[in-house]
């Protein structure tokens, strides 16, 4: 064969431009805490799969840095310590050789100081977070498990992250609770303690703890479950797992997030589940074996159905149905219908979905507590979403119906000082007297504005609209809200500032709302009352601890 000098041109050109997928494996011994894998979104994702002694452990999509890292993530396996680990990875694996073990995760030093890191609300060390999921209280602790991407800070590898709290406020992160499986992705749901042994997973006097779930692929939805007899610390998923496969009936794909409780009065356990267009309600006396019961429409995702008494009267408690976007029904419910008896409302309305409530709180206790999911980013890094202050949910009488609050809830006041108080201001003197916190990354303010015209009014800090009252339109930045009193001037807010979002409740958490905190870059104003000749009845600031 004859080889031109063009030809060996062409080829060696072909040489240049052609990128070399490097796909191998490392082999580790792990005697350390965590494994550090460095991550790059300028990679694409590719499957990464642990191997002991020939046997997958575990396998998930990470963009495994090449070169540079742009930030690190971690995996606990001080479970397999003196175990030997073959790791392997199907794209580019040039980087596998940056993979290494340590008793501390990569950036510990700077861990929760980060620019970007929330100092009053609850983050993920690493990785993307969304829903809450099985929210519990058992044996002193508050348990908060979420959808997790462990491995990068954008949505994927769903599985089930894990915190717990003595107070819902100081946090401590937990390793990864459920991961995919032949199944599907690890999807939301909830957890209850089966005292009852009901499902027969108890173990002596331990009553395991089981969490109910959505297995998700492509083809199908289904639920399963698992169980833990550690306090959430290990889990094993029912060998007979789903327990609920309802694609055919629904003729959907949309059969997901079961939210299970028990219903004294039948003796039996309920689960409602999303589906299709609304909720479906199943009973089942064993939490396998579940039997079709009703259906209601217009929801959508995460739904929970609880009781509440009405103005603090439990002779007259009623029932509360809800979705992800936090529209709600109240109603009654006889553990197999729930039937309305008023229309749709909202009570919470932003950044806020997907909230779900805890169960189990002792009975002396006896509040419904909600945890939700933040839709808020937080750029440069290696971490993203969060969640919002638990409030605990009320139902009162107002002058149409029975209406849904939502308040932070009492243990949040321990983060708080009173650094300022003021009563009867002009905007001037209110703006004046908050010039000294306009730098403060973290703050809490309350305040009580009284309008002289119907015009908006309200605060805004850096130029964005914290606070806008436009009684005219009756709209509270610009959600429609009206007040008990209809013809009142007055308006309250109770103002959550962290480094990255803003939660408001209006009126004693008649209304609330959250956004990502957005200052225009050009604005220098810091705080700024507006409206016309407005009054500031009330305004006090509190510095606020980082629960850090």
């Amino acid at each position: 064969m004859k080889t031109t000098f063009k030809t060996l041109l062409a080829f060696s050109a072909l040489l240049i431009n052609f990128q070399f997928v490097i796909a191998a494996d490392v082999v580790i011994k792990i005697n350390k805490r965590y494994l550090n894998l460095p991550v790059s979104q300028k990679q694409n994702r590719a499957d990464m799969k642990f191997e002991i002694a020939g046997k997958q452990e575990r396998v998930f999509k990470i963009r495994l840095a090449k070169e540079e890292a742009e930030y690190w993530v971690f995996c606990d396996v001080s479970a397999l310590k003196g175990k030997t680990i073959k790791i392997s990875y199907d794209g580019d694996g040039t980087g596998l050789n940056k993979i290494y073990q340590n008793d501390e995760i990569e950036g510990q030093k700077n861990l929760y100081k980060e620019k970007n890191r929330p100092q009053f609300h609850f983050t993920s060390k690493r990785g993307w977070i969304n829903d809450p999921n099985g929210l519990i209280f058992y044996e002193g602790e508050y348990h908060l498990f979420y959808q997790h991407n462990p491995y990068e800070r954008e949505w994927e590898n769903m599985s089930w992250g894990h915190a717990v709290s003595k107070d819902m406020i100081h946090w401590e992160e937990l390793p990864t609770a459920l991961s995919p499986d032949g199944t599907g992705t690890m999807f939301s749901g909830s957890t209850v303690i089966d005292y009852n042994n009901t499902a027969g997973f108890n173990k002596g006097n331990t009553p395991a703890m089981v969490a109910t779930y959505t297995a998700f692929t492509n083809e199908k939805q289904v639920q399963c479950m698992a169980y833990s007899l550690d306090k959430g610390r290990t889990w094993t998923k029912y060998s007979k797992n789903p327990i609920i496969d309802s694609k055919a009936k629904w003729n959907s794909n949309d059969t997901r997030d079961p939210r299970v409780f028990w219903y004294e009065p039948g003796k039996h356990w309920v689960l409602v589940l999303n589906e299709r267009d609304g909720h479906s309600i199943y009973n089942g006396k064993n939490l396998k074996e579940w039997t079709f019961e009703s259906h209601i429409t217009g929801f959508w995702e995460c739904p929970d159905l609880f009781e509440l008494p009405v103005d603090g009267d439990k002779s007259k408690s009623k029932w509360v149905m809800y979705g992800a976007s936090n529209t709600y029904m109240v109603g009654n419910f006889d553990g197999k219908k729930f039937t309305p008896e008023t229309g749709k409302h909202y009570y919470v309305t932003g950044t806020i979905y997907a909230a779900q409530t805890f169960t189990n709180i002792p009975e002396h206790d006896g509040r419904r507590i909600q945890i939700g999911w933040g839709k808020v980013t937080h750029p440069d890094m290696p971490f993203n979403g969060m969640m919002l202050l638990p409030t605990a949910l009320t139902l009162k009488t107002t002058k149409n119906v029975v209406r849904l609050f939502s308040e932070p809830v009492k243990e949040a006041s321990q983060l708080f000082e009173n650094v300022g108080e003021w009563k009867n201001l002009n905007a001037t003197a209110a703006t004046e007297n908050l010039k000294p916190y306009n730098s403060n990354d973290r703050i809490r303010i309350k305040t009580k504005l009284k309008l002289s015209h119907a015009t908006s009014a309200g605060l805004n800090l850096f130029g964005q609209k914290v606070l806008d009252y436009d009684m005219n339109y009756n709209l509270v930045n610009g959600v429609f809200y009206s007040p008990e009193d209809m013809t009142s001037m007055e308006i309250s807010a109770d103002i959550y500032i962290d480094k990255t979002s803003i939660e408001v409740f209006i009126d004693g958490g008649a209304y609330s709302y959250s956004m990502e905190r957005k200052p225009d870059p050009k604005n220098t104003e810091g705080f700024h009352f507006f409206g016309n000749n407005i009054e500031v009845e009330e305004l006090q600031v509190y510095s606020v601890k980082s629960i850090w």
